[in-house]
């Protein structure tokens, strides 16, 4: 077996919730061992996590300068060979350009960074120093995800015509009617959140996620948000019309005040002969309508399915697989990508996601700001 690879984070210590998701995902397929990292601004409170976590403190450190100078100082097959950064938004952007200047392998959470232009900086630093960059859009990494992907690759669905996505919670509906606390949470503060918060946070994947089942780049995009109250300067509400080709269009509804909703996203990409919906809420279950036939659905782990979707299944048909297989499958394809292992292009989103995603929400921020304008994608 091919030994562990060498795994840093920052942030995602506490009780943070994704923290944990990583750090399973890392472990799921004994790819990776994770040394140190960051956890914490506090060094005190990292070395006392570190020891909850039971891993050797040795190699926690108070900074990312620190990490990245220090394990420099290593023999070459010690060092940490890629960096998980879990941290709020507005650190990722400098995190990530430290450690990829460094030529050290870079995981992400997403918003890969707060503006395109520092998104763009990125990926020159990238190509310069040909590092590897995985920004983890979750999602993707469901077996019947990659399922729906293959099958309009196939052709399955014909040609398509129409894409749809909704991303509906409503967490931040108790905050946002409270002054206090509408100012207190990061995700309100454009210093620490971006320019953007709902569409920001769950409209990107909404925006990935079609572009990455259906194949297709989204051209333009038309915006119209909802802020709720006049000293909120951040969307908690949106709708994007999205233009593909002339005769290829769709819309992105994303809200974060749709009052009790949990995580209701889903996903449809509708061909001239079929279409395919896929449900985060009910992960397991891909629904393959066509004209004049009854409604299929597909399941993980069956052999009638396409191998980037059985790849990706860890247990029998009829176990159920979540949010933690889903990041896995992510760690997964870096791990080989890492290994110099040949990997599919779906086996993890990368760098030109995360532009692609900062494109986008600067895109509607504009279009809204502009007074509901059609905004042009970069190509």
């Amino acid at each position: 077996m091919p030994k562990r690879i060498k795994l840093g984070i920052l942030g995602g210590g506490g009780d943070s919730l994704i923290g944990i998701v990583h750090r399973i995902a890392a472990y799921m397929h004994d790819d990776y061992e994770i040394i140190g990292g960051v956890f914490n601004p506090d060094k005190a409170i990292s070395l006392e996590f570190a020891e909850e976590i039971d891993i050797p403190t040795n190699r926690i450190y108070a900074t990312v300068e620190e990490l990245v100078e220090e394990e420099a100082k290593l023999p070459e097959g010690e060092r940490v060979e890629v960096v998980s950064i879990l941290t709020p938004n507005f650190l990722h952007f400098p995190m990530a350009k430290t450690l990829m200047q460094a030529g050290i392998n870079v995981i992400c959470e997403k918003p890969m960074t707060m503006t395109h232009d520092e998104a763009t900086e990125l990926l020159a630093i990238q190509q310069e120093k040909n590092v590897l960059f995985a920004l983890t859009h979750t999602y993707t990494g469901y077996p019947m995800v990659r399922q729906m992907r293959q099958m309009i690759k196939a052709g399955l669905i014909g040609k398509v015509q129409k894409l749809d996505a909704q991303y509906y919670q409503g967490w931040i509906n108790p905050i946002i009617h409270d002054e206090e606390k509408r100012k207190a949470t990061w995700r309100l503060d454009p210093t620490k959140s971006g320019i953007s918060c709902c569409i920001g946070d769950i409209g990107t994947h909404a925006f990935q996620m079609l572009e990455y089942t259906s194949g297709l780049k989204i051209k333009s995009i038309l915006a119209d948000f909802n802020h709720v109250y006049g000293d909120n300067k951040m969307d908690v509400d949106g709708t994007v019309l999205i233009r593909v080709e002339e005769h290829v269009k769709g819309v992105i509804r994303a809200s974060q005040i749709a009052t009790a909703e949990e995580n209701n996203f889903t996903v449809a990409v509708y061909g001239k002969t079929g279409a395919l919906k896929w449900e985060q809420e009910n992960p397991n279950y891909l629904y393959f309508l066509q004209e004049g036939k009854p409604l299929q659905v597909l399941k993980p782990g069956h052999q009638y399915n396409f191998e980037q979707s059985l790849e990706a299944s860890k247990i029998p048909p009829g176990h159920p697989e979540g949010i933690f297989d889903a990041m896995g499958n992510i760690y997964r394809g870096m791990a080989k990508a890492i290994r110099g292992e040949e990997v599919d292009s779906g086996a993890y989103p990368g760098i030109h996601d995360g532009v692609r995603g900062l494109n986008f929400i600067e895109a509607t921020v504009a279009s809204h700001d502009q007074g509901n304008v059609w905004i042009k994608l970069d190509d």
